[in-house]
């Protein structure tokens, strides 16, 4: 069986890919965005890049820096059109199996081309693509066509489902599975909650990203529950830097930064999480965040916003987590931090429950055959 990605180069969607290293399936990957050379990591599949420049001339860098008005000029004859692309590299491959992550990036741009065929096409929703399709700037209209022509939907949360059926979804649900395919949980390295001294903070402040509230939030906290903890932010923007700067409180905090455009390997952020007493990520927007999954099932304490309400499927209010109610307030998010951490019985039954579950519903060795099995069903049913 032949199956096409069509996806941006993301670590969560070279996580999903891997999974079917070995399946004996034949896979191909469109770069959509044609960014950046051949990945390594998926060596084994064979790769769609270098796609996008006609010619990649002399100083092009330079007048992309210098002359961005007559780069773009040039731009116009020089680069290729996506669907055009995408038309010959579906002849070529014929495959039996399109599938695309994400819908703005990936499956609007191949949509004109996908109404022209019949061949089966699985989208799997991510983030906030379907939740907040309209602050993306894809109008109703773009969601309901290309819904249209999507015979089979993977969701990383229940919500995401329920807003497709109302958006004109009418194939088959394969069902909900984390965005990157699953979580490798390694339990050698998961520490007691009384011996966790890591306060963890996901870092984007980007507009639907809210961490500076909950560095706002940190300033607020009594030094008696800081004491002893370390706080590590990943993925920040580099406006939290200014922010640690700029406060007397947070600049005399013991705080590492991981910058959100700095690689940060997966395995080293368990790592961190294995020793977090608490992770926290607020945010407006979002699906099921892969990163909450992650530090539930590494024994993290989780305090996490829940926009669409989709962060309550995997938490239960003062039981495993808690959840942010307003993003934006941070008063609450510092009631919060002061309460998980001095809730030492919380903590403690929290991490074995969460343990539990992802180990159940979301460890990637249990998923593995599923998500190789899903596409030999989609095929059978085609």
């Amino acid at each position: 069986m032949k199956i096409l990605m069509v996806a941006i180069p993301n670590h969560h969607f070279f996580q999903w890919v891997d999974q079917l290293k070995g399946s004996g399936y034949e896979i191909y990957w469109f770069d959509i965005t044609d960014g950046g050379p051949i990945v390594e990591r998926i060596d084994w599949i064979k790769q769609f890049k270098g796609w996008k420049l006609r010619w990649d001339f002399p100083f092009r860098t330079r007048i992309k820096n210098n002359l961005p008005r007559l780069y773009r000029f040039i731009q116009k004859y020089n680069e290729r059109k996506i669907s055009s692309v995408f038309s010959k590299i579906l002849e070529n491959v014929n495959p039996d199996i399109v599938h695309c992550f994400e819908m703005k990036l990936s499956g609007l741009p191949i949509l004109s081309v996908m109404k022209q065929n019949s061949i089966p096409l699985i989208y799997s929703s991510w983030g906030s693509d379907m939740f907040n399709f309209e602050h993306m700037h894809v109008t109703k209209k773009e969601v309901n066509s290309f819904l249209n022509r999507t015979n089979y939907l993977v969701t990383d949360c229940k919500r995401d489902h329920e807003i497709a059926l109302k958006n004109g979804f009418n194939g088959d649900f394969l069902g909900v599975y984390p965005g990157n395919g699953g979580i490798d949980i390694n339990n050698s390295v998961i520490l007691p909650y009384n011996k966790r001294n890591v306060i963890l903070i996901k870092g984007y402040d980007d507009g639907v990203g809210k961490a500076s509230k909950v560095l706002e939030a940190l300033s607020m906290v009594t030094q008696k529950s800081l004491k002893g903890k370390k706080i590590v932010i990943y993925s920040a923007d580099d406006s939290l830097a200014n922010q640690i700067k700029d406060s007397k409180i947070l600049s005399s905090l013991p705080i590492k930064i991981h910058s959100r455009y700095a690689f940060i390997l997966n395995k080293t952020l368990m790592d961190i999480m294995s020793k977090s007493c608490i992770h926290i990520a607020n945010s407006l927007s979002d699906g099921m965040p892969n990163s909450l999954l992650e530090a539930m099932a590494m024994g993290a304490f989780p305090i996490q916003s829940n926009p669409g309400r989709v962060t309550e499927e995997v938490i239960i209010d003062n039981k495993n987590g808690l959840l942010i109610t307003e993003p934006l307030n941070a008063n609450q998010i510092a009631n919060l931090i002061e309460k998980a951490l001095k809730d030492e019985k919380l903590r403690k039954e929290a991490q074995k429950y969460n343990h539990e579950l992802m180990q159940i519903h979301y460890n990637r060795t249990t998923l593995q055959p599923i998500i190789v099995n899903l596409y030999k069903n989609v095929k059978d049913r085609s």
